[in-house]
């Protein structure tokens, strides 16, 4: 089998794109990283969808990103709530993680190095989000292209990597419906930049306000919503 690195949040997004890589045939070893979000939440989540899905490996980092702040997930900074859902795009936000991305693509580029994975899948989105500059197109094409200049392997031609973002140009109703199509359980991810103390979603966070739409777009109700008892 083919092998691919999957970065793995825990969220709807990412655990999508994971069934995604195991649909096409692919060996998934899974990345997450503990950067001292405020919704660490997701870790256990995506520790459960891994061992669900019975990835070859999945191994959770260490940073601490509060070290530099920047940002509402990492700083001491309200996140900001009640945003109309139209308007999400419209700038970049608080939420926005400083390089967060680059980061987290650099170290799953490492690591398909080592275990001569030419593939790397990411569950970013540049349809319904929140505007951030690491999830647009070009970033992910001049992401590629370092890759291939970056890496031993790809100087000396003995892999051609590619950053895999299948969920690119999907809206949330498309990913949810991919997710469920591939036995997803949605009720076991988190989308929340503010969750509660025991997991339960804020509801007015852009990510809640985002995931809320593709629910409604798709016709059902957020099984995550219901498993807390919650309206959406």
């Amino acid at each position: 089998m083919k092998k691919a690195v999957c970065l793995l949040s825990g969220g709807l997004d990412s655990t999508t794109s994971l069934a995604i890589a195991q649909q096409e045939g692919f060996e998934v070893f899974a990345l997450s990283f503990r950067y001292g979000q405020r919704h660490a939440v997701e870790l256990e989540k995506a520790q459960t969808f891994a061992r669900q899905r019975s990835v070859t490996r999945h191994v959770t980092l260490d940073m601490d990103m509060r070290a530099f702040g920047g940002s509402a997930l990492t700083a001491d900074i309200d996140v900001p709530k009640g945003h109309q859902v139209e308007n999400i795009a419209g700038g970049i936000p608080i939420t926005y993680v400083p390089a967060r991305n680059t980061i987290f693509l650099s170290f799953a580029l490492a690591w398909a190095e080592v275990i001569g994975a030419e593939d790397i899948f990411v569950g970013v989105n540049a349809m319904d989000y929140s505007g951030y500059p690491d999830c647009r197109p070009e970033y992910i094409e001049a992401f590629e292209n370092l890759a291939n200049l970056a890496t031993k392997a790809g100087v000396e031609g003995k892999q051609k990597l590619k950053i895999r973002a299948p969920l690119l140009h999907m809206t949330k109703a498309d990913i949810i419906r991919k997710g469920m199509e591939l036995g997803v359980n949605f009720s076991e991810t988190t989308s929340c930049y503010d969750p509660g103390p025991t997991g339960e979603p804020c509801g007015a966070c852009d990510s809640c306000l985002l995931r809320a739409k593709g629910f409604a777009e798709v016709g059902i109700a957020d099984p995550l919503y219901t498993k807390f008892g919650l309206t959406s």
